[in-house]
């Protein structure tokens, strides 16, 4: 025993061993890699010892990184960090994952947009097996297309897949939500016969010479972009989630300006066995909005997880657990 600690008081000492028990979120977070397909994929873990449960959060669109930030895109929110950090303090340890491409997984794949939604769904399938050694009951958290992700993932079950948690997930296909996302904006109205027609085409597997969009459309349109989106259009996140049993937790924001309410009520109809946690005023980053400022949770990491959130995600896990 270190010099000094002996000669303090033995409630005190008795309660410093305690420490680990009353606060595990103090568990340290850790890269680990697997291997991908040409190179390491990275996540950063927090493992909680003794954990019966671990998650794994999938990111959203585009370079989100395992933290919820993209600061290329002015995105700074933290909220899959948070996540990470809550759900340890629930006991639960967490992967939270970089897509092949991006950041830590940078060189699984030469070209991040030389992808498909079924080749991130096997990487996640590869995910869970790690994560099996970690927890007998793994989780996956999808937000926004990463929910699409989680869907496709268990379309092929991996072993100790005990289900998922669909955060802000559209129960659209991604086409049709991009062209609500845009008629949102007044502003995008003389773009938005142009943006339909690109999207129709994409959807019927049709691709644009990038030189003949407007060049206020161009950077969202790029060759390969697009050879993207002509796969991720072609899913039906319904269609898919009809098929899948298992628990699953909904979880939609009532103030979210990106993927609505009625995206939840559709995966909801598909899907009898699903819970829905409905966070009051919370926004596509899992926060609550601002009064007159609906976007400062997209741009201020500082701000907190919405307060149902982790207590809800940790319930749900926890009697789904009991149940089984």
């Amino acid at each position: 025993m270190p010099e000094g600690i002996s000669n303090l008081p033995k409630d005190l000492m008795r309660a410093l061993s305690l420490l680990p028990l009353i606060f595990p979120a103090l568990a340290m977070a850790e890269p680990i890699q697997i291997p991908g397909p040409q190179g390491p994929l990275e996540a950063e873990m927090i493992a909680v010892e003794g954990a019966s449960d671990a998650v794994i959060i999938i990111p959203g669109s585009g370079p989100t990184d395992r933290d919820g930030n993209a600061p290329q895109m002015g995105l700074s929110t933290d909220a899959y960090r948070l996540l990470a950090e809550g759900l340890a303090g629930q006991g639960i340890t967490s992967l939270r994952i970089d897509k092949r491409g991006f950041y830590g997984s940078a060189g699984a794949i030469a070209d991040p947009n030389d992808v498909t939604i079924e080749a991130y769904a096997q990487d996640v399938r590869d995910w869970v097996a790690h994560a099996s050694g970690l927890a007998p009951c793994v989780w996956l958290a999808g937000h926004s297309e990463g929910g699409l992700v989680a869907l496709v993932a268990a379309q092929t079950a991996p072993e100790n897949l005990c289900g998922l948690i669909l955060l802000a997930a559209s129960g659209r296909p991604i086409g049709q939500l991009m062209i609500e996302q845009f008629e949102a904006n007044p502003a995008n109205r003389p773009l938005m016969p142009e943006l339909r027609d690109i999207v129709t085409g994409l959807e019927a597997g049709q691709s644009r010479d990038p030189a003949s969009v407007t060049p206020a459309l161009q950077p969202l349109f790029s060759a390969g972009l697009q050879r993207y989106m002509i796969d991720l259009f072609s899913y039906d996140p319904v269609a898919i989630a009809k098929d899948l049993q298992g628990p699953m937790l909904l979880v939609q924001g009532t103030d979210d300006l990106q993927v609505r309410p009625h995206d939840a009520d559709l995966l909801e109809a598909v899907m009898p066995q699903a819970q829905r946690i409905n966070l009051a005023g919370g926004t596509h980053v899992l926060k609550k909005s601002a009064a007159g400022n609906p976007y400062s949770t997209y741009t201020d990491s500082s701000l907190p997880l919405h307060e149902d959130l982790v207590p809800g995600i940790a319930a749900f896990i926890a009697q789904t657990s009991t149940s089984e």
